[in-house]
């Protein structure tokens, strides 16, 4: 592998900190984002935006999870928060709980219907 291949390598190190600004992952957003967080785009992308920045604008113009951000952009979710957290804090992007799963529903209801239907 050559040196300029190294440069370019999506998990280079150097590439992320140079991504993130050398931003840690910092409290500045009031949600706690995890894996199934869903993003979505408040407004359209600004040309002023850096390149990872205005990509994930692009892509949330419908809900998309924390980990698929990273797996679209090939990077780290470390990374993707940092990235997250500084358009949450612009107002860029708003971040959404997982839809629930809807509860099973009441067992006498089921019952009360297929008795309903057995008398069809």
């Amino acid at each position: 592998m050559s040196k300029a291949d190294k440069a370019w390598d999506p998990g280079n190190p150097d590439r992320l900190y140079i991504v993130t600004k050398g931003c840690e992952d910092s409290n500045k957003a009031m949600v706690r984002l995890d894996l199934v967080t869903l993003i979505v785009a408040r407004t359209e992308t600004d040309p002023g935006l850096q390149p990872e920045h205005g990509t994930i604008v692009r892509m949330c113009d419908y809900p998309l999870s924390v980990a698929e951000i990273s797996a679209y952009l090939t990077l780290p979710v470390s990374t993707v928060t940092v990235l997250l957290t500084d358009l949450l804090t612009r107002g860029l992007v708003e971040a959404r709980p997982p839809a629930r799963v809807a509860a099973l529903p009441d067992v006498c209801l089921l019952e009360a219907v297929m008795h309903g239907l057995q008398n069809l």
